[in-house]
């Protein structure tokens, strides 16, 4: 009898053993179990795929109506999310800022005028705009020219205290540090266009029509601040084009070489400035020039006099229209801007250090548990950011129970609406499927990582919130057709 009862005792710690050695993945088995086995074999089936062998992959679904979740695939493992993490900053912002929220640029004199003479400096602050442009600062020129004012006999002054000095993240890439989504970040800076990507012109190439000649560059704004080194040829119809445009590093010389094809047309390249304050300056001296206002004294950057007048003020769009473009476009200087505002007004200092802190002091309010996410940056185009697939479920989820809620998903792209100001970074996705007009999402993409999460309106009239987050995949030119294979089986559900 006491060695019968010895053996099933064994027996019993055996099993208890066996039972409660459940791998992470057999635990989401269970819990997917519960919430929809057909949904669970269908995105498994897609999980096979050959090209994400050895890579990390963190799934989320949720209800949209409960938060329950009803797939997870490793939802609690943090994860590299690429511009997924903007949804944490854009977020924050509105939660902090506001809709309504408007950066301004400031014009300030320590001088007087007499007549059409001002006499004294003329200083621009910037406070973080990131969508001054051209036309912003041909009207305040056009308002110091309403005042009267022909003559400054005085410096020009550009003052960008607003934000600390550090114009790069900390993790930025020095491979990245010429291109326009790793612009410096400045308090005060300059976009060339609508799609607000601060700190940086557009390069023009045109092929023209003789072989052999110099191909036509050209550079949107125009300004001297940066020179151009054209050393393109015109290569016959049908070439390879090689164009290659390069900036040197601590200068603003940008180099264009290569071929290019006979009657190619036209291509466009963002390009980084070196040190975006300065080519703001410029760029506010030509359009005084154009309202024929002179300037005697120098260009120089510095900080406001103490007891300056104020002569004129441009406000930005607000946040809320701001938000389009730099979600459904994937703007990383407006991310940045975002971080060192929300550290400047609410914590009086416009740094990422503050700026990420003040951030960090959302995160419950908007689901996200402490330990679920290391936000090294706003954009997420940092390789050491991270955060769980379940976390950001969770913040779309608890995002619809906010104010600025429609706002927020308005911002976000929708699937094969080709439209870039709808459609976004997913306008040429998904179109012809059930996910088309279904998924509203952000994408997200550095090297080896990949992530799309936001929302969907199932066939069958189901609401979910998902977060896809690829990590570590060697072959990446696949990655977005995988996690459209699941957002189609979202929508189709």
């Amino acid at each position: 009898m006491y060695k019968q009862m010895k053996w099933l005792c064994l027996l019993m710690v055996v099993m208890v053993i066996s039972f409660s050695s459940v791998s992470p993945l057999k635990k989401d088995e269970a819990s997917n179990a519960a919430g929809g086995s057909q949904l669970s074999s269908k995105i498994a089936k897609v999980l096979s795929h050959p090209d994400l062998k050895g890579a990390s992959i963190g799934i989320s679904v949720r209800n949209a109506s409960n938060g329950k979740i009803i797939y997870k695939h490793n939802g609690d493992t943090r994860l590299r999310p690429a511009s997924s993490m903007k949804l944490v900053t854009g977020a924050a912002a509105l939660q902090l800022l506001g809709e309504n929220y408007r950066f301004k640029t400031e014009i300030y004199t320590d001088g007087k005028q007499k007549g059409s003479t001002l006499k004294g400096n003329i200083y621009i602050r910037g406070k973080g705009d990131p969508t001054l442009g051209e036309k912003d600062l041909d009207n305040i020129a056009l308002a110091l020219k309403k005042k009267g004012i022909k003559k400054i006999k005085g410096n020009l002054v550009a003052d960008d205290t607003w934000y600390d000095q550090i114009r790069l993240s900390l993790d930025m890439p020095w491979s990245d540090e010429q291109e326009y989504y790793g612009a410096q970040i400045s308090g005060l800076t300059f976009s060339p266009n609508a799609d607000y990507d601060a700190g940086t012109v557009i390069i023009q190439v045109k092929s023209g029509n003789k072989v052999g000649k110099a191909a036509s560059v050209t550079m949107t704004p125009k300004t001297d601040y940066v020179k151009i080194s054209n050393k393109t040829k015109v290569g016959k119809v049908n070439s390879k084009n090689t164009v290659k445009i390069h900036r040197k590093h601590g200068s603003n010389g940008i180099t264009v070489t290569g071929n290019v094809p006979l009657n190619s047309g036209t291509t466009k390249t963002w390009i980084s400035v070196w040190e975006p304050t300065r080519y703001t300056l410029a760029l506010f001296k030509r359009s005084l020039e154009k309202q024929g206002i002179k300037i005697t004294g120098n260009y120089t950057a510095g900080k406001i006099s103490a007891k300056p007048t104020k002569l004129a003020t441009d406000h930005s769009p607000k946040l809320g229209t701001i938000l389009v473009p730099y979600m459904k476009l994937s703007n990383n200087t407006i991310s940045e801007v975002l971080v060192k505002e929300m550290g400047r007004v609410k914590g009086k200092v416009g740094s990422w250090d503050k700026g990420l802190s003040v951030v960090e002091g959302q995160f419950v309010d908007l689901g996200i548990g402490n330990d679920a996410i290391l936000m090294r940056d706003g954009s997420g185009l940092s390789h050491v950011s991270m955060i769980s697939a379940n976390a950001l479920t969770n913040l779309l989820y608890k995002a619809q129970t906010k104010p600025w809620y429609k706002t927020y998903k308005n911002a976000l792209p929708v699937a094969g609406d080709s439209d870039r100001s709808v459609g976004g970074t997913l306008r040429n996705r998904m179109k012809g499927t059930a996910a088309q007009g279904k998924i509203i999402a952000k994408t997200g993409t550095i090297s080896t990582v990949s992530s799309l999460t936001g929302y969907v309106k199932g066939k069958k009239g189901n609401k979910y919130v998902f977060s896809i987050i690829i990590n570590n995949a060697k072959k990446e030119n696949q990655l977005k057709k995988i996690e459209d294979e699941m957002a189609v089986i979202l929508a189709s559900n």
